[in-house]
């Protein structure tokens, strides 16, 4: 199996590894609806089983949730994958959410118990805000790795200028971006740095959360729940919802050349990228896990990577520019 080094650190990693964002579970603005925790532990197994060997989640993902049912899953696992979890986004008793990077010890603290593990493998800032504290924040994080909390440290959701900042006070592992050909802002500036810096890159919602599947239509989407954060995302409106299912159709075509899934074609796209190392794969149940799995080995020839740019030239339509995770 192919598997790329993270950055710096001594992370060796399937070039797709498993996001939890979904098994969170539901109730949340920026959740995804309710969830089964069975399925979750299935697709947890399934995506190990078949060769994933690090998981990416994050507290605010269920408020703590998510990181339980990986805890969960992992006592009956056949292997232990590397674990990514995140800090700086926090709640209160009434479940508001919002940005801090001044509790950050207390957080990797509820994620080492929810977590149940003595140490996280990849530590990350979920996102530079607020901007004041960044230095502060941080140098706390330099602190965890060196204390032996945390083994590599790296960030999500940074610009040049963030990491810029940060690098002054320790190396970063990893960057954390959003990365398809619906969004595609990092290639200008951020993936470029991340490479000359010797940054690894692990890009989220490679399928754009699920428009890139081809099993997405207009009339799921109209049967979003309401606490399905998808509902209101821009990208998910017309006219963009029937441009990027058009793109899928696509995907479709390209797939079945190669007995593969349009989400398979859609993943390999972001990791035809050089500056990417390894992408992160969503999965609410065993079944989702079997139809990207493909993606640890499938590569796009050239012809076909630039088969599917040469589409999007062609599609003026302005892809959505806001960040989804």
């Amino acid at each position: 199996m192919n598997k790329n080094l993270l950055g710096n650190s001594d992370l060796y990693l399937s070039r797709i590894g498993l996001g939890t964002w979904a098994i969170g579970g539901g109730g949340l603005t920026s959740s995804w609806g309710p969830q089964d925790d069975n399925d979750s532990v299935a697709a947890i197994h399934r995506a190990l089983d078949l060769g994933m060997n690090w998981i990416d989640t994050a507290p605010v993902y269920g408020l703590g949730h998510s990181e339980e049912i990986v805890a969960k899953a992992l006592k009956t696992a056949s292997t232990k994958p590397y674990i990514f979890t995140k800090c700086s986004r926090t709640w209160n008793e009434k479940r508001e959410t919002g940005n801090s990077l001044k509790e950050i010890r207390r957080e990797v603290e509820d994620s080492l118990r929810r977590l149940q593990v003595e140490i996280i493998d990849l530590y990350q800032m979920h996102w530079p805000t607020p901007e004041e504290d960044i230095e502060e924040g941080w140098s706390v994080m330099a602190d965890l790795h060196k204390e032996g909390k945390v083994r590599w440290i790296g960030v999500s959701n940074f610009d040049v200028a963030h990491m810029e900042r940060v690098m002054k006070i320790a190396p970063i592992t990893s960057n954390q971006p959003p990365y398809s050909m619906i969004n595609r802002n990092i290639e200008r500036e951020i993936l470029p740095f991340c490479q000359e810096h010797h940054i690894g890159t692990i890009n989220y919602a490679p399928m754009h959360s699920g428009l890139l599947t081809g099993k997405m239509t207009k009339e799921r989407v109209a049967n979003f729940p309401e606490d399905d954060f998808r509902k209101r995302a821009k990208n998910y409106q017309e006219p963009l919802l029937s441009r990027n299912l058009g793109w899928a159709d696509l995907l479709k075509t390209i797939a079945s050349r190669h007995s593969v899934s349009a989400g398979v074609v859609a993943i390999a796209w972001t990791l035809h990228h050089p500056g990417i190392t390894a992408a992160i794969v969503g999965g609410r149940n065993a079944a989702q896990i079997e139809d990207v799995v493909p993606a640890l080995n499938f590569r796009l020839s050239d012809a076909e990577y630039d088969e599917i740019n040469n589409h999007i030239k062609r599609d003026k339509t302005p892809a959505e520019t806001v960040s989804l995770g």
